[in-house]
């Protein structure tokens, strides 16, 4: 089995040319609701769902905005049934459409969970894979309204719980050399005079690949599920040979390579020669990946003068998108109309930021939060700092630098579920949690048993917060930019920072001519420091999404304190471990500053 064709709207160039696929819908504000898994794991039940919906009722938590209960994994039965999905009847005895009529009665949403794989994560053999019509057909039967699709055993990478050698379909094998025509030209030479073609240079691309002694290695696109690497930048590698050639031509390329089935070293090359695509497929497997050999014959067309001929591998994102794509190709031709929120579930692996947001309306950018859920009972464990993904400040450091690909007309960046309500976070720490997801607009998609919360307690007065969802709702859409890091060097926006011993300042624009400041201390420290920025440095890194105006209002959003400033600077005075100082700022007067 191989992956589908691309059509040249899912290639990697195609990428930032801002269209969406298959009647994605746009101009959509972050999903808010309630989601099974951190309170449940796979052991969520029809019971305990219906009670998590009478608990939204009960705390009012529907007229603030939250709207979606969704089912994690554990809920269908471990095989199809006539090709169909099917409930676990033990678990859910009275069957999907049943529970979502019951959240519907409550003028709330329902929501699934799937994978574009051939099983889920907890192991049913129920992924969408080659399914995507009957399931698009089930959930718009059961009256879904929110999709949560993950990417394990995933058929075209080496994705969690699939055959690490499935890495051959997503890089290229190591490159030495090329051949067109007669004339060789091997990756040592800068530049060499040929006959009829001659070689003006050769460029690599991007930070994935590197050079070896005499070879490419690395042709493809980072792993992102770890926090090792930035989001931000060119994420994928490509080498470049720009040959000159002396007049139009019909030739042959051959690649001189070495193949393997691992991160970093595949078999599957994609050459182009500018943007016209002449190969997208596996070579010949070569005994090692030191073991050199010539390719095939590739035919190419040459044009007089520069040709640069790009030897690559974007499947890894190209695999993904496509798969993403044919549920939602299914679901939008069956309903044209539908309004399901699609959420991709892939844990940043293939750098989604890049491409999700032609078909998705928020994509995960990094693996689980935490990995030590609840049950029935347990309310699990969330922490502050860890050395792999599952904590607060692991999600927040790279989500933080995210902003330049979100917005109305994209979608959501999503550093998962909160961990509020869960053992291992202090109050300061849930409170900070929620202020990081708002900020961000990231999707608020509460994580806890709400069993465990009553109207007007410390876990009620954090998820209710009226002010911090005004942020996360706000019409403008925008994910707050990083203004400020204590650690940064040149480029708080952009800079990857993964010390957490450090202060940082969030702007983010508001209707009305406000925006919004956030004081946050990521360490585990006091700092008594004061931290101050001025409005000019704001309308430096915001331009026109900052109003100036001789007076503002303050209100600090924790508080409800709300004081005047006159000076056009904003300062917070020492912050304890975890916390943050987080206002609104409107403008008091018309009149402009001079």
């Amino acid at each position: 089995m191989t992956p589908d064709r691309l059509e040249a709207e899912g290639r990697f160039d195609s990428f930032d040319n801002g269209k969406v696929l298959f009647g994605k819908k746009k101009y959509r504000l972050p999903a808010m609701g309630w989601n099974s898994w951190n309170a449940f794991g796979s052991g969520n039940t029809e019971e305990l769902t219906k009670a998590m919906a009478d608990k939204f009722i009960e705390l009012g938590l529907d007229k603030l905005g939250y709207k979606y209960i969704v089912l994690d994994d554990g809920c269908y039965k471990d095989q199809r049934v006539d090709g169909r999905l099917s409930n676990e009847d033990g678990k859910f005895p009275g069957g999907f459409r049943a529970l979502s009529d019951y959240i519907h009665s409550k003028g709330l949403k329902f929501g699934m969970y799937n994978d574009i794989g051939t099983n889920l994560c907890a192991g049913a053999e129920v992924g969408t894979c080659g399914h995507e019509k009957e399931d698009a057909e089930n959930y718009l039967e059961w009256g879904v309204d929110f999709l949560k699709v993950d990417n394990c055993y995933y058929l075209w990478d080496n994705a969690t719980f699939s055959n690490p050698e499935n890495a051959r379909y997503t890089f290229a094998p190591n490159i030495r050399g090329i051949r067109i025509g007669a004339e060789e030209f091997p990756v040592i030479y800068g530049v060499h005079d040929g006959g009829e073609v001659s070689l003006a240079g050769i460029e690599l691309t991007g930070e994935r690949a590197s050079r070896e002694e005499d070879y490419i290695t690395g042709i493809g696109t980072f792993d992102g599920t770890g926090p090792e690497a930035s989001p931000v930048g060119l994420r994928s590698s490509e080498l470049v040979f720009v040959v000159n050639a002396d007049r139009d031509m019909d030739t042959t390329l051959c690649v001189n390579y070495a193949s393997g089935k691992r991160e970093g070293v595949g078999a599957w090359l994609q050459v182009a020669v500018g943007d016209e695509y002449y190969w997208d497929d596996f070579l010949d497997e070569t005994p090692s990946e030191g073991d050199f050999i010539w390719s095939r014959e590739i035919s190419i067309k040459l044009k007089k003068g520069e040709n640069r001929i790009r030897l690559m591998n974007h499947r890894r994102q190209e695999n993904t998108l496509n798969s993403y794509a044919r549920l939602l190709k299914k679901l939008n031709r069956l309903a044209p109309d539908n309004d399901i929120i699609y959420s991709a579930c892939e844990w940043g692996k293939t750098q989604p930021q890049n491409w999700a947001y032609k078909v998705c309306d928020s994509w995960r950018i990094l693996n689980d939060i935490t990995f030590r859920v609840g049950r029935d009972g347990d309310p699990g464990v969330g922490t502050w700092t860890g050395d792999y993904t599952t904590s607060v400040a692991t999600q927040y450091s790279k989500a933080v630098i995210m902003d330049e690909f979100a917005g109305l007309d994209k979608g959501w960046n999503d550093p998962d579920m909160m961990m509020i309500g869960m053992n291992g976070l202090n109050d300061v720490q849930n409170k900070t949690h929620m202020t990081m997801w708002c900020m961000m607009n990231s999707p608020l998609m509460l994580g806890l048993d709400l069993r465990r919360v009553h109207k007007g307690d410390t876990l009620y007065n954090i998820i209710a917060n009226e002010d911090a969802i005004s942020l996360n709702q706000d019409s403008l859409g925008i994910q707050a930019k990083r203004v400020f890091s204590s650690l940064a060097a040149k480029e708080p926006d952009k800079e990857y920072i993964r010390d957490i011993d450090r202060v940082d300042i969030l702007c983010k624009p508001l209707s009305g001519n406000r925006f919004a400041l956030s004081f946050i201390n990521v360490s585990e420290k006091d700092t008594d420091k004061t931290y101050t920025i001025k409005l000019c440095d704001l309308k430096k890194a915001l331009g026109d999404w900052i109003y100036k105006c001789d007076k503002y209002l303050v209100k600090d959003i924790w508080t409800g304190e709300t004081t005047e400033n006159e000076t056009g600077e904003f300062s917070v005075n020492g912050l304890a471990a975890c916390d943050n100082v987080t206002f609104i700022v409107s403008p008091a007067s018309p009149v402009e500053m001079k």
